[in-house]
């Protein structure tokens, strides 16, 4: 049959027994389909050096699919990888409650050959670009595809922080952290701090306060396409840190500024046919009973 994908990727973290059984079979399923396959180990604590090797590797060979086994965090380290070559996802949950890992084990090898042909939901989610910025100079550019998290990290102080939206002042504010979440990201962090849920083709992003010195300030929804600028100000009382998608942490500094952008081109994950994100809202978050 003609495949929509030939040369996919097997991308893993973990490795234990089950892990293990499912990689070989894959490994010696996909070719008998007509599939080129290869095989890579990946880390979420690697370097943008280590990510970015990995990335011109695949790029050579050609991969157009990425089978990644493992939970969501597995999934947003392969989204660094291969994000910024616009080849699409599909996840088998190998984690825990798996919001973006939604294929099962037990039914990989009856969805897989469907989708490998061409049968398939794909859905396209926002990705931040995000910039560091020091003394006028440009220290670090990351990004995520759930959140980046702006937090104090050595004491129970607060730290000072005003946001603008579009290079408008948005709040001046103490608290002990901000939440900037993409529509991916709203179900996770940014959700357990007060902040509502966002359908995942929103191109759109929610920035949540986390505990912060007045009520009065709330979670609040703003367009994607106008930046985001977070930045400390001189009265801190706490040191802070930026991290994203829980795994890139930069240490920060007074006066420093965080500069969030969405990338023009999202990612594409792929799922079965017949998925349904509100049958996953249902299912993980236990609505309904």
């Amino acid at each position: 049959m003609p495949l929509a994908f030939r040369q996919p990727v097997l991308l893993w973290h973990r490795d234990d027994a089950v892990l293990r059984e499912l990689l070989e079979r894959l490994r010696s399923t996909l070719p008998q389909i007509g599939c080129r396959v290869d095989a890579e180990r990946i880390d979420p604590n690697w370097d943008a050096a280590r990510d970015g090797a990995l990335r011109e590797r695949l790029a050579a060979h050609g991969t157009d699919l990425g089978i990644v086994l493992g939970g969501d965090g597995t999934l947003l380290a392969a989204v660094r990888i291969l994000g910024p070559l616009d080849v699409p996802l599909l996840c088998i949950n190998l984690g825990r409650l798996g919001f973006l890992a939604d294929i099962s084990p037990n039914e990989t090898f009856d969805v897989l050959p469907t989708i490998l042909g061409g049968e398939f939901c794909a859905e396209d989610r926002l990705i931040l670009d995000i910039e560091l910025h020091r003394e006028g100079r440009l220290l670090r550019t990351v990004s995520a595809l759930n959140e980046l998290v702006l937090h104090k990290w050595d004491s129970l102080k607060m730290v000072e922080f005003e946001t603008r939206a579009g290079g408008r002042l948005l709040n001046r504010q103490r608290a002990d952290g901000v939440i900037v979440a993409t529509p991916t990201g709203s179900t996770a962090y940014a959700l357990s701090s007060g902040g509502p849920i966002l359908y995942p083709d929103m191109r759109a992003v929610v920035v949540v306060p986390i505990c912060q010195h007045t009520l009065a300030i709330r979670p609040m929804v703003l367009g994607a396409d106008q930046p985001l600028e977070i930045e400390l100000t001189q009265d801190n009382w706490s040191k802070a840190r930026l991290v994203c998608d829980g795994q890139q942490s930069v240490p920060l500094e007074i006066g420093d500024r965080v500069v969030i952008r969405a990338r023009e081109r999202s990612l594409r994950l792929i799922h079965p046919v017949g998925y349904d994100y509100f049958e996953l809202l249902r299912t993980k978050l236990h609505w309904g009973g």
